[in-house]
């Protein structure tokens, strides 16, 4: 089983945007997919629908949180494992070590935190696993031209860009993580 990191956001998104639809359906899929979910231990928002609906179909969820939003982001307690953490920094370190694969769902700058840092490291060659936003509806379309526009103007490398790959679909993604 392949344990999938989802950076996503604590809040739920503004009404009608179908974030959090979006987010049980990719929760399902994965546990559908035999594949268990890492992510950053909230109750709350997107990253609590991912959570629910994982465990809900059978999958294993680890939960990685900073004592300081524990009642911020209120802590999941029914988790397969909830880390609490004393950093951000030790946050991501565990979210990464527990990790096979990154997958960026809509979230604010705590999600665009963790997968730029997650992407740095990348470049850096700390590690080689895959890096992923689901860009469904085209929530990413501005952060993506951005990241684009990183190459043209000479800032990232057109390999660097590479480290970062993008799905339109869940089915799509999950195809990939699959290895299909």
């Amino acid at each position: 089983m392949k344990n999938i990191c989802v950076f996503c956001g604590s809040a739920s998104g503004r009404e009608g945007g179908g974030y959090m639809e979006q987010a049980q359906s990719f929760g399902r899929l994965l546990a559908k997919n035999k594949m268990s979910v890492v992510y950053g231990g909230a109750s709350i928002g997107v990253m609590a629908a991912v959570a629910n609906s994982a465990l809900e179909e059978g999958a294993e969820v680890y939960g990685v949180i900073p004592e300081f939003l524990k009642q911020i982001e209120i802590g999941h307690l029914g988790l397969t494992k909830l880390h609490i953490v004393e950093t951000m920094h030790e946050r991501k370190q565990i979210m990464y070590d527990l990790s096979d694969a990154f997958v960026a769902l809509p979230g604010g700058f705590g999600t665009l935190d963790e997968l730029c840092e997650i992407m740095t490291w990348a470049q850096l060659k700390h590690h080689e696993k895959p890096c992923f936003i689901l860009n469904e509806n085209g929530f990413f379309d501005a952060l993506l031209k951005h990241f684009d526009s990183l190459v043209t103007e000479g800032f990232l490398s057109a390999e660097h860009r590479k480290i970062l790959t993008t799905y339109s679909t869940q089915e799509e993604l999950i195809e990939h993580l699959c290895g299909k």
